[in-house]
């Protein structure tokens, strides 16, 4: 078997419950820019495209009804998605500006970076990442 060569994490896809509540979560709270934002007719659903950083695309899709799923961090599936922050305390701060609960700021016992946890409107484990 050949190797793949995965250079890194191209995009992250969330089906929205309410695309109108996410997309501006995602862009106005968080402050990511939207690079394109597209309706698709035959599957009655938008696509929003999220600029996390160069090359790193956050899609955010609505469709119609879509089934619920669990989201805790403990359920199988993806755990959460975790974005990189220079200064927790100050993203923090932010957020619970915007009226974004933070769970408290824990250090990671292996790498000593600080990190938390909060929600995007569905549920979503969203992380900060102390990487400075």
């Amino acid at each position: 078997m050949s190797q793949l060569l995965l250079t890194r994490i191209h995009h992250v896809a969330v089906i929205c419950s309410d695309y109108a509540r996410s997309r501006a979560f995602y862009s106005e709270t968080l402050g990511l820019p939207i690079v394109r934002e597209v309706y698709r007719e035959a599957r009655d659903s938008w696509k929003c495209d999220l600029e996390v950083a160069p090359g790193v695309t956050l899609e955010l899709f609505s469709f119609p009804a879509p089934p619920p799923r669990p989201s805790y961090p403990e359920a199988a599936g993806l755990r959460h998605l975790a974005f990189a922050v220079e200064d927790i305390e100050v993203a923090v701060r932010a957020l619970g500006e915007c009226g974004v609960a933070c769970e408290p700021v824990r250090v990671d016992e292996y790498t000593g970076q600080r990190f938390t946890f909060f929600a995007d409107p569905d549920g979503l484990p969203l992380e900060l990442y102390e990487t400075a």
